[in-house]
């Protein structure tokens, strides 16, 4: 988890979308990841990144990020070029990776006060109580990290790089290695995320999580976004189902049925 002190926008920021990316190229010698991604993610909306393994989807976060630097293309975050203001992006932004980055010694409450302290904010006790309370951990708060579940894990973890308020969220194949009900509680957090106006970016590779979350979905393929557009736009794509009739075989029960009930009326004449 990577998170900063928010900063406010200004108007030219508000006006334009918090995640622009063009032309967005990356390799790792000979390998190229990236082939061009064209990215725009529109304020308080959850951006899904789908992709199989290897698609280049991590690349696109840890460069939009600063964490890593393209090789070609631009690519701004709440209204900051990413290579020529990364402090300024830092700054705007939070990032939760593959694996949560808590820590298991302490209490859920003392690594949210803890980032909150780091972070030089005011009240880090009350900052940490409401998120809590927003995550649906307070019950949880006083027990060691240890203790819980993977799911609560996650969503402590989201908890954590919501301190300082970042208008950006990069959320990185938050559900990997949950199991269904955990998988469940990390999307109620993230649709919460949106709901209060944070924008989101998540890669997946479940296709069930970028239905079940997003207001727009990107596939990333062999380096190039192949499609993008809201789920109902995507199945569009495709031509409607053929009805295709099938014989149906008898079971048991219709031979039993059909013979009984025929020697019934049969009898009854």
């Amino acid at each position: 988890m990577l998170a900063a002190m928010s900063t406010s926008p200004t108007t030219d920021q508000v006006e334009q979308p918090p995640i622009h990316v063009q032309g967005l190229e990356k390799s790792f010698k000979q390998l190229k990841v990236l082939r061009g991604v064209d990215i725009d993610v529109a304020r308080g909306s959850i951006f899904a990144l789908l992709g199989s393994n290897g698609a280049g989807k991590t690349t696109v976060v840890k460069i939009l990020s600063t964490l890593l630097k393209a090789d070609a293309g631009t690519a701004r975050v709440n209204g900051f070029d990413v290579a020529a203001q990364a402090a300024r992006v830092r700054e705007s932004i939070s990032l939760t990776g593959q694996f949560a980055a808590v820590d298991e010694v302490l209490s859920g409450r003392e690594n949210l006060v803890l980032v909150a302290k780091l972070r030089h904010l005011k009240a880090p006790g009350t900052i940490a109580d409401d998120l809590l309370k927003r995550f649906s951990l307070t019950e949880a708060g006083t027990r060691r990290v240890a203790t819980y579940s993977g799911g609560m894990r996650r969503r402590l973890d989201i908890a954590m790089s919501l301190i300082g308020e970042p208008p950006v969220i990069f959320l990185d194949e938050p559900t990997t290695g949950l199991d269904p009900e955990a998988r469940i509680e990390v999307w109620q957090a993230v649709k919460e995320l949106a709901k209060g106006g944070t924008t989101v970016l998540l890669t997946t590779q479940y296709l069930d999580e970028a239905e079940q979350l997003a207001d727009r979905i990107a596939i990333l393929h062999e380096g190039r976004i192949i499609v993008d557009g809201t789920l109902d736009e995507l199945k569009r794509l495709l031509p409607p189902a053929e009805v295709e009739y099938v014989e149906k075989q008898p079971t048991l029960e219709d031979v039993f049925l059909t013979l009984v009930g025929a020697k019934t009326e049969k009898e009854q004449r």
